[in-house]
């Protein structure tokens, strides 16, 4: 069986050095950088299947890295980071981020965190190439994480996707914030949950005029729901 393989970007060698030590006893492969542009050049050779990733690097940083990688690839990325205020969370999750970790963080959690992202994403890129949903003039992929309006491809973050498809395949279902935080986002998240409405609004600027047999509505009081109309 491989190795799960990691990519630790953090330019603190005491934490990458722990880091390693600790995953690699777990049984993970990891490879270590120390700034944003060695961080990017690791990603596209290394090819790991999750990326812990500081925010404060030299070079390039976490922000920039974290989009970077999003234009090429959906692997998970945990961002671990000194910065705590809900504002750098919420950035961090709308870049494509996975999981939001704040230092000085405890192993174990981390370990699990790491493994609960791994799983999800797993159980994501197992979905059959026929997972597809479609509805009037709306066809949306997982697998490929590809989302056609009025049959033209159209570009979106992961999350968005995953957000969509997610309401999509629930749909006239009413979900809450946190609801729809544990399910898209897959951990429990620690703050206010704006992240959710952000996505939303983006989303909704996509699907405008899209089609009048359905609507991204929101239940006022409640949360959000993908309504078929009659």
């Amino acid at each position: 069986m491989l190795e799960t393989k990691l990519l630790v970007i953090d330019d603190d060698p005491n934490i990458s050095d722990l880091l390693k030590m600790y995953f690699e006893n777990e049984g993970y492969e990891v490879k270590l950088a120390a700034d944003g542009v060695e961080g990017l050049e690791y990603f596209k050779m290394y090819e790991p299947d999750l990326v812990l990733l500081d925010i404060m690097l030299p070079k390039k940083d976490g922000w920039q890295v974290c989009r970077e990688i999003r234009e090429i690839s959906t692997k998970p990325i945990v961002m671990v980071t000194a910065k705590g205020e809900v504002f750098d969370k919420v950035l961090g999750l709308e870049l494509g981020a996975d999981d939001f970790v704040v230092k000085p963080f405890d192993m174990k959690e981390l370990s699990a965190r790491v493994k609960a992202v791994l799983r999800r994403y797993q159980a994501n890129t197992a979905i059959n190439d026929s997972s597809v949903i479609k509805f009037d003039n709306i066809e949306i992929c997982l697998k490929k994480y590809e989302l056609k309006l009025k049959g033209k491809p159209v570009s979106v973050p992961p999350k968005e996707l995953e957000l969509i498809y997610y309401l999509a395949s629930n749909y006239n279902r009413v979900f809450t914030r946190d609801q729809l935080l544990d399910k898209v986002w897959g951990f429990d998240y620690l703050g206010d949950s704006r992240t959710v409405d952000v996505h939303i609004k983006r989303l909704r600027k996509k699907l405008d005029g899209v089609s009048d047999k359905w609507v991204l509505k929101t239940v006022w009081g409640v949360g959000y729901k993908f309504e078929l109309l009659n």
